[in-house]
């Protein structure tokens, strides 16, 4: 009796996808894209890599000296932005900037929601953040609430909505929060969510159905070998005698 040995996470396993659904897949993301004006997401995270919308009063934040510039930080500092200016010129530094800038074609910014679900979508580095509070306008599920997002720690407010993506640090992406700005006790049901439209969670999951083909194997199934040819044993009688060159007859 032959046993196998190949460990079960390494066995083939076909994962299959209905066509239909597959197709209504790609439908629903894009009327999404064309309502929207960009490729979104939406996806759930675990409770434990969640941040609270009320930061200051669920986590401890440091105190301000924590994040001041030590004096070795500063002559550190000091001595790089020195080199810099004696090695390279102002049109250089700046000629580097803009390659580094050219390079960068898309910001993926995620926007996480007290309930635990985010919303990505994807923006040029040279949209400002205005057309991220745009977006948000279009997809969460009351519009008529004031609203602000932040990214932390420390907490931050985003307030200046002129800046582009890429002066706001947020390439090649970005994670921020999304808060209500209604006073304690005056949020309501829209403290508890859902957060986002019925219409936009629908889209949870479809992007990475469509990038599955139907009937195609998982990754974790070790490419097959063609076995080693077999080569014929070679018995030592079979040795061709050879005759000494001093041998003569």
């Amino acid at each position: 009796m032959r046993v196998d040995s190949t460990p079960a996470s390494k066995r083939q396993r076909f994962i299959t996808v209905d066509p239909m659904e597959l197709e209504s897949a790609k439908a629903k993301l894009a009327a999404a894209k064309e309502k929207f004006g960009r490729e979104i997401r939406v996806f759930e995270i675990s409770t434990a890599s969640s941040t609270p919308s009320d930061v200051s009063s669920t986590v401890s934040e440091e105190p301000e000296g924590f994040y001041e510039f030590t004096p070795e930080d500063y002559y550190r500092l000091l001595a790089t932005k020195k080199e810099d200016k004696h090695l390279k010129t102002k049109k250089l530094r700046e000629a580097e900037q803009a390659a580094r800038r050219a390079r960068i074609t898309k910001a993926v910014i995620r926007v996480r929601f007290p309930d635990n679900y985010t919303l990505e979508a994807t923006f040029h580095p040279s949209e400002t953040i205005q057309s991220l509070f745009d977006l948000l306008m279009k997809v969460i599920a009351h519009p008529e609430l004031p609203f602000y997002i932040y990214t932390t720690p420390p907490k931050k407010q985003i307030k200046d909505v002129s800046q582009d993506f890429y002066s706001a640090g947020f390439i090649p992406g970005a994670i921020v929060y999304f808060s209500y700005d209604l006073p304690k006790g005056d949020d309501g049901a829209a403290a508890s969510g859902p957060y986002l439209q019925e219409e936009v969670m629908s889209l949870q999951g479809l992007d990475s159905m469509i990038e599955m083909e139907p009937g195609e194997p998982s990754r974790d199934e070790p490419p097959k070998t063609n076995p080693p040819a077999s080569v014929p044993d070679q018995k030592p009688g079979d040795k061709k005698k050879i005759k000494p060159k001093w041998l003569k007859l």
